[in-house]
């Protein structure tokens, strides 16, 4: 029977005090150990999309739109909206 759900180890070396230190105080505050937040962190990680793949689709969303909006538009439209 093939499991979906496979699991495999991670190993992170030379990792500084400080990190460590940082990583346990979240984990502290959140109640869990911190192998669980670390494993929840990296599942939330990786269900996003990269930075590149991010730009893609927003050159691609851009492309596909026949607005064009310049700078000066923009600041002028962001100014209205504060009075």
């Amino acid at each position: 029977m093939h499991n979906e759900c496979m699991t495999v180890q991670i190993t992170i070396r030379n990792v500084s005090d400080e990190v460590r230190n940082e990583l346990a105080a979240r984990a502290a505050r959140r109640g869990m150990s911190m192998q669980e937040y670390l494993r929840k962190e990296l599942e939330r990680l990786a269900s996003r999309p990269s930075v590149d793949e991010w730009l893609a689709a927003v050159r691609n969303r851009k492309g596909l739109t026949e607005s064009r909006l310049g700078a000066e538009s923009i600041l002028a439209h962001r100014d209205a909206d504060r009075r």
